[in-house]
């Protein structure tokens, strides 16, 4: 499908959101977290998503990427209205085609590092065996290939990090989605798995996504998306003056 075609969507969007609005509940009242985004995310592009803590950074991708429904508005990846599919229909799509970098890493603690890197391939239904020596390569590339047999809470901080970024990569998704992917991270590892995330999850036709605080790699985007108060106010190659 071409994305050109639907919501006024650019040819050369891997996501596009037009008029995404998301509202919480809290007690009686209700709180309006996001007003109204519409962007366009480029394939090709290594896009960052910055911003105060409670700006909706978080909110905001976790439903460009299936995660939360938005209350109004509409999601396209890759000319796909997503929240017009099936919840069966939205997992598959999400399997297929998007890889997550979460926060909390969201590890398995009873099974191990390569284990853990090699989910996404099991659920698509490739064999165990196969599916251990893809993550382990993975993990090669990660610099923690020799981690590969230990049990989460055997690893670090950093270590437990990189083991989820393998799992987001490890399917080669269209998409991936990160937040805050180097903050556990010192100066030197966080550029390698920035240089890795290039690499891998971006190309004419895939895109990468980055929630960060971080100031260290702000010069590594091509594109900043700056959110305050649940409104795009800068968007641009660089960050805006004075930050």
């Amino acid at each position: 499908m071409d994305p050109s075609a639907i919501g006024g969507c650019k040819p050369d969007a891997a996501i596009c959101t037009r008029g995404v609005t998301r509202d919480f509940k809290a007690g009686q009242q209700t709180i309006t977290v996001l007003h109204g985004i519409d962007t366009d995310i480029r394939a090709g592009e290594l896009t960052f998503v910055v911003g105060e803590s409670g700006s909706g950074k978080t909110t905001l991708i976790s439903i460009m990427c299936g995660i939360l429904y938005p209350t109004l508005g509409e999601v396209k990846v890759f000319g796909t209205d997503i929240y017009r599919l099936s919840d069966t229909e939205l997992v598959k799509f999400r399997l297929q085609n998007i890889g997550f970098i979460f926060q909390q890493y969201n590890l398995i603690p009873s099974i191990d590092a390569a284990s853990n890197a090699a989910v996404p391939l099991i659920a698509q239904g490739m064999g165990r065996l196969e599916a251990r020596e893809r993550a382990k390569a993975m993990l090669e590339r990660l610099n923690i290939g020799n981690q590969a047999d230990k049990l989460p809470n055997q690893l670090s901080g950093g270590q437990q990090q990189r083991v989820a970024i393998a799992r987001a990569l490890v399917h080669e998704p269209r998409l991936v989605v990160c937040d805050e992917p180097t903050a556990a991270l010192d100066a030197s590892s966080g550029r390698r798995v920035m240089d890795l995330l290039r690499e891998v999850a971006v190309a004419a036709d895939r895109a990468c996504i980055i929630v960060t605080h971080d100031n260290r790699i702000f010069d590594l985007a091509d594109r900043i998306i700056q959110l305050e108060d649940g409104r795009i106010t800068h968007d641009g190659t660089t960050m805006p003056d004075g930050h």
